[in-house]
This record gives C-alpha cells, sequence and structure tokens, in this order.
C-alpha cells in the first residue's frame, strides 16, 4: 500500500536529494515502488527595493516527502540516496503520515493567498516613497505581517507622529 513518508536530508539539499532519489528510482526499476518524490515549498511575495517579487520557499527545510510502497528494497533505495540521513519515525520503523497532515503539507485543501514576508524591522529608519505622507522619514515602530502595514514614527512640526503605511509605500535608507 502506497503511503508518505518523511524523509531527512541535509538542509540546503533538499531539491539535490528529489533529483537523486528519482533518478536511482528510474535506474534500480523501482517506479513500482516509489511514486512520488515531493520538497514541499510556498511561494512568498517579498518586498525588495519597493517591489513585490515571487519567491519560491521550502516549508520544511531539511525535510523530503515520499510516496511509496514501504518494502525492504524500497527502503534500501530511499536510505542509501545520497544527502538522505534518515526517515522519520523510529530507527527500522519509519511512520507513515495521516492523509490530514499530508493535505497540509501539500496544501491541497485550499489555494491559500501568497503570504508577503516583511524586509524590515522595528526600529529601522525608512522614507515614505508613495501616499500623502511621499518623502517623509521616519522608524518603524511596529510591523503589521497580516495587514502588510506598518507603523511609523514620522517627525511633524518637531513632534513624533504616528502613520500606517503598506509595505510597498516605502523603503529603506
Amino acid at each position: 500500500m502506497f503511503r508518505w513518508y518523511v524523509i531527512n536530508t541535509y538542509s540546503g539539499h533538499e531539491k539535490k536529494v528529489k533529483t537523486n532519489l528519482e533518478h536511482r528510482v528510474q535506474t534500480m526499476d523501482q517506479s513500482s515502488r516509489v511514486r512520488q518524490v515531493v520538497v514541499p515549498t510556498e511561494d512568498v511575495a517579498e518586498i525588495k527595493d519597493g517591489k513585490k517579487v515571487q519567491v519560491e520557499r521550502r516549508t520544511m527545510p531539511g525535510y523530503v516527502l515520499v510516496n511509496m510502497e514501504m518494502t525492504d528494497d524500497a527502503w534500501g533505495l530511499v536510505k542509501n540516496t545520497p544527502g538522505v540521513t534518515g526517515f522519520v519515525g523510529a530507527r527500522n520503523k519509519p511512520l507513515p503520515l495521516s492523509k490530514e497532515e499530508v493535505d497540509r503539507l501539500l496544501k491541497r485543501e485550499t489555494a491559500e493567498r501568497p503570504r508577503t514576508q516583511a524586509q524590515f524591522a522595528v526600529g529601522e529608519s525608512i522614507k515614505i516613497i508613495s501616499g500623502p505622507m511621499t518623502d517623509f522619514s521616519g522608524e518603524i515602530a511596529e510591523i503589521n505581517e497580516d495587514a502588510q502595514k506598518l507603523k511609523v514614527l514620522v517627525s511633524i512640526f518637531g513632534r513624533e507622529t504616528p502613520v500606517e503605511v503598506g509595505y510597498d509605500q516605502v523603503k529603506k535608507i
């Protein structure tokens, strides 16, 4: 019976392990035992130089998902792939994932909107580049990642005033 298993890899080598494992499955004629190899990723929108850029991020660094039929041959094939450090679970008894875990890891249940990750830090100096406060400079007081907004302390008439702006309305100084 085909089940999903999680394998440990060296962090940063997930795609290389996926390629190596798929190549080994083909050359050792094990495609009837190993059905699919997946590196879990998500698309994240980042703000770089005032522009939104889509970046693919690994959701589980150091891990790869494998859909396979657990036999001694298939276990050895995966375990002896370069870059694989082992299966998640007991030493000689890998634990299969439940259907809910697989759906959550592969994001099958919902098509989420891409998440934007803040490239800013509290206390950082920025310049507002659009909106009614254009050309004002200030310091970041709060970051709201859910709303993709920053609360910036701007000096107006000698007093610091909090102003809320979007990620795309500012740039780092």
